[in-house]
């Protein structure tokens, strides 16, 4: 007996999903930067992540109980840990470094940063694997490097460039890539929900022990919290990490991983625009030239690794797809 091939998505449902993560997830430089305005910044984002991964780990729950047939992964101890060890990896260094960024360089500037993660992730892979990158991916890396420098190359008129805040963004963005190199050879949950789930669960605490340690909850006064402090944290447990995580993975599962990774060079616009339209940042010719490099160098990887999909082929050669690594560090 046969079984019947399934039915590919309309073209209809891809867009949606891919407007979805391309805005949603472009949009979460504007939420944090909203968010930390009167919020404690690691306290918010680990309330944030936690609840997130909280929801995902409850529906999953529900769902497994409710339907009828349905089964829930039962994780083990070693799928813990290195959820454990990615979700501090991801959230407290990466998402953490972007946050605490946010409060002395404009989003823009952050996102175009954080664009760097696929470079990072081709240095990182070269050597663990001790394998020469291709030329595509080199031309990739240099582009890359090159928007890097532009960006701090101190200019007139450019000189709101807090070096600290730089130093936090490329930080998270280093700490991210090593999270996702991580995950890929390590054992984790067949489920990318239940992965993510309790990627952000930990995650979330691992952030909020940080601000703890800052000192932040000393600090906090829920008084002091504006209300679009406050809208701007439930768009980002909401819409940041829920919504555009689902459509994320939906879309794993019916196109092209190729297709999937152009939120990787899309997001930076997405956020840049919104940085410029809702916050009045300056959009100057240098952060322009620098954001174009890095965009065309990320083109460059994604295209190298655009086979990663096939077991044991693509640039990282990763064992399977791992989308808790994939999703933006804001």
């Amino acid at each position: 007996m046969t079984t019947p091939s399934r039915r590919p998505p309309s073209t209809v449902a891809v867009v949606v999903a891919l407007v979805t993560v391309y805005v949603l997830w472009g949009s979460t430089y504007l939420g944090i930067a909203v968010m930390i305005e009167t919020m404690p910044p690691l306290l918010a984002a680990g309330a944030r992540y936690g609840s997130a991964g909280l929801i995902i780990l409850l529906v999953l729950v529900a769902h497994a109980r409710l339907r009828p047939g349905a089964r829930l992964e039962r994780p083990t101890f070693v799928q813990w840990r290195t959820a454990a060890i990615v979700g501090t990896l991801l959230l407290l260094g990466g998402n953490g470094g972007v946050v605490l960024g946010e409060l002395f360089i404009d989003t823009g500037v952050a996102a175009v940063l954080v664009a760097t993660v696929p470079i990072w992730l081709a240095v990182f892979d070269a050597a663990v694997t001790r394998q020469r990158p291709s030329g595509l991916v080199i031309a990739g890396l240099v582009a890359g490097i090159a928007g890097v420098a532009v960006l701090l190359i101190p200019v007139e008129g450019f000189g709101d460039l807090v070096p600290i805040g730089v130093v936090l963004v490329l930080g998270g963005a280093i700490a991210w890539s090593i999270g996702s190199l991580y995950s890929r050879y390590n054992p984790l949950p067949r489920s990318a929900l239940l992965a993510t789930g309790m990627e952000m669960l930990i995650g979330g605490v691992a952030l909020f022990a940080g601000g703890v340690l800052l000192g932040e909850l000393g600090r906090t006064d829920f008084a002091d919290f504006s209300t679009r402090s406050v809208v701007a944290f439930v768009y980002l447990v909401v819409f940041g990490s829920i919504v555009a995580f689902t459509a994320y993975t939906w879309l794993l599962a019916n196109v092209p991983v190729s297709t999937v990774g152009t939120y990787a060079y899309v997001n930076p616009i997405v956020a840049v625009f919104l940085g410029w339209a809702l916050l009045g940042e300056e959009v100057t010719v240098q952060m322009a030239a620098a954001g174009a490099a890095i965009v065309v160098s990320v083109a460059l990887i994604l295209r190298a690794s655009g086979s990663a999909v096939e077991p044991g082929r693509g640039l990282l050669r990763r064992r399977r797809p791992v989308p808790a690594a994939a999703e933006p560090v804001a």
